[in-house]
């Protein structure tokens, strides 16, 4: 699943290519994609990207009214908001064809956006059959439920609220640092980099942390997802999923040795995910049982 920064990286990049350029058209390949009815994607149309950023994992494409006053003109913002989930991506591209994807095909295409010249846009992807991306129209990136609740952005807290936060929940490590609710921005591949590199056990209870291992974990996960964000701004699209991977040091690594101390990389296992650790730089050399109700191993 993208995470902070791919989110980060694709909208700088998408900021990049379409701030300034007019809306010329929306092609939507799936219906199901959109979750609002109001405003319209045929709102878009006549209007210009005023900016691409990103809220949590959120992408948001904000336009204003342009010089071709479209039906949406009369709203001073409307934005796009896109939720990649877990196999959407974003293609940028100067030869769009004008033909619209057709719906229900078996292209991976949810949504594509001309703007700028003839040919130049941008398509929203999906992989795989497990259809979770989704995008909404609105006036307000808050108007989204799921944006509305988010916790604060991680790279946004100080250490004072980060510590608060974690001393206000028994809650696992693992489970604080991917709960949206409570702080946004951090998904399963970047919560096992951030612990690996700060040495804690994913089942450790945050509120036992002591005041140097909070400083820690505090100091890692900024660096850990800034130096990501600032690795994969200097690529391309297309390059940063590989990018990614090359950067990851424990995650979707099990059975490959630790690059830290040649420890075997472990995995826990449930339903529909799984995450990954090393036994002697996190859990004091115990192997965490892989099962959904997991405990230290005695």
């Amino acid at each position: 699943m993208p995470e902070l920064p791919e989110v980060s990286a694709i909208a700088a990049y998408l900021d990049s290519r379409t701030a300034g350029l007019p809306i010329r058209r929306v092609d939507v390949a799936s219906l199901s994609v959109l979750k609002t009815a109001d405003p319209q994607y045929t709102d878009l149309p006549g209007r210009t990207v005023s900016a691409v950023d990103r809220i949590g994992k959120y992408l948001v494409i904000r336009t204003v009214p342009g010089p071709e006053r479209g039906p949406g003109a009369s709203d001073p913002e409307i934005d796009l908001v896109i939720h990649l989930s877990r196999a959407g991506w974003v293609r940028w591209s100067s030869t769009l064809s004008q033909t619209p994807p057709r719906p229900g095909g078996k292209s991976p295409i949810a949504l594509r956006v001309h703007c700028g010249l003839p040919g130049e846009g941008f398509d929203v992807t999906e992989a795989g059959t497990q259809k979770r991306l989704a995008a909404w129209i609105v006036r307000d990136p808050s108007d989204v439920e799921r944006i509305a609740t988010l916790g604060p952005d991680v790279l946004a807290v100080s250490r004072e609220e980060f510590a608060a936060i974690l001393g206000a929940t028994t809650s696992r490590l693992k489970t604080v640092l991917t709960d949206q609710r409570t702080i946004s921005g951090v998904g399963n591949a970047y919560s096992d980099e951030i612990l690996h590199t700060a040495r804690l056990s994913p089942f450790a209870s945050a509120k036992t942390l002591d005041d140097d291992q909070v400083d820690n974990l505090y100091e890692t996960t900024r660096t850990v997802l800034t130096e990501a964000v600032q690795r994969l701004e200097s690529r391309e699209v297309a390059t940063m999923k590989s990018e990614k991977r090359t950067g990851l040091r424990v995650h979707a690594r099990t059975g490959l040795p630790c690059p830290v101390c040649g420890d075997t990389v472990r995995e826990v296992s449930y339903t529909d995910r799984s995450f990954q650790y090393c036994p002697t730089c996190q859990t004091g050399g115990k192997v965490l049982a892989d099962r959904r109700m997991s405990r230290l191993l005695k």
